[in-house]
């Protein structure tokens, strides 16, 4: 019985030793993001970037229809021009 004079104080001491460690690790945000470095291992840097096609010899495509529809006239009104 006179065991429990040591451990009551000594477990309320370690008790508190803890309740203090929690408090200063919420203090100091240690729980801020608890995944963040568990994702970043996985990702790979090492891979050499993949090369973006800034200047193109080719002009842009034009919108469909519109220059089929313009070309397509002017031929049009060229043929009828030429029969009369």
């Amino acid at each position: 019985m006179e065991v429990l004079f040591l451990f009551v104080p000594l477990s309320m001491l370690v008790v508190a030793g803890l309740v203090w460690a929690a408090f200063w690790a919420i203090r100091n945000n240690q729980y801020d993001d608890l995944e963040g470095p568990a994702h970043r291992i996985l990702m790979d840097d090492d891979d050499p970037k993949i090369p973006t096609n800034q200047s193109t010899d080719e002009p842009d495509a034009p919108e469909a229809g519109t220059d089929d529809r313009t070309r397509h006239e002017a031929v049009e009104k060229s043929s009828h021009s030429g029969r009369e």
